[in-house]
């Protein structure tokens, strides 16, 4: 089965962090500036939440508030679900599901060691069933 771990191994472990004392227009700021579209909550050191650009959306636009004039802290999701290096990437797609999220951040000792999307996990799945059909492939023809 496949792992998390491999998922993380394959893609890189790299994680965006912000403080969540800082601006939603920060954060935007960032997930612009590296296009991507979530950012890990840390305060001091510890893990606190995850923020997003579907939080933005809901939970300030549609709202009327004001991204300058909005916290981090009061918008991030303080308890997301999580995943560890031994978890499959079967148990990320039913979370993914089940909670309708597309971020999953990894975590290792309380600390943030990977965030896996959505797009991470259908990358991932795409690519271990072309490995599969080239090893079936082989095998048929006689190859190694």
């Amino acid at each position: 089965m496949n792992k998390v771990l491999n998922l993380i191994n394959h893609k890189g472990n790299n994680v965006t962090i912000i403080d969540g004392s800082k601006s939603v227009y920060d954060a935007l700021e960032i997930m612009v500036q590296k296009n991507i579209g979530a950012l890990v909550v840390y305060k001091e050191d510890s893990f606190v939440g995850v923020v997003t650009e579907r939080d933005y959306a809901q939970k300030v636009i549609v709202k009327g508030k004001h991204s300058h004039d909005t916290l981090v802290s009061e918008i991030m999701e303080s308890s997301p679900a999580t995943v560890k290096f031994e978890d499959t990437i079967e148990r990320c797609m039913e979370l993914m599901a089940d909670k309708h999220i597309r971020y999953l951040p990894v975590l290792a000792d309380n600390h943030v060691v990977g965030l896996v999307s959505m797009g991470d996990v259908v990358r991932y799945i795409i690519e271990d069933q072309k490995d599969t059909i080239n090893h079936l492939q082989n095998f048929i023809s006689g190859g190694v």
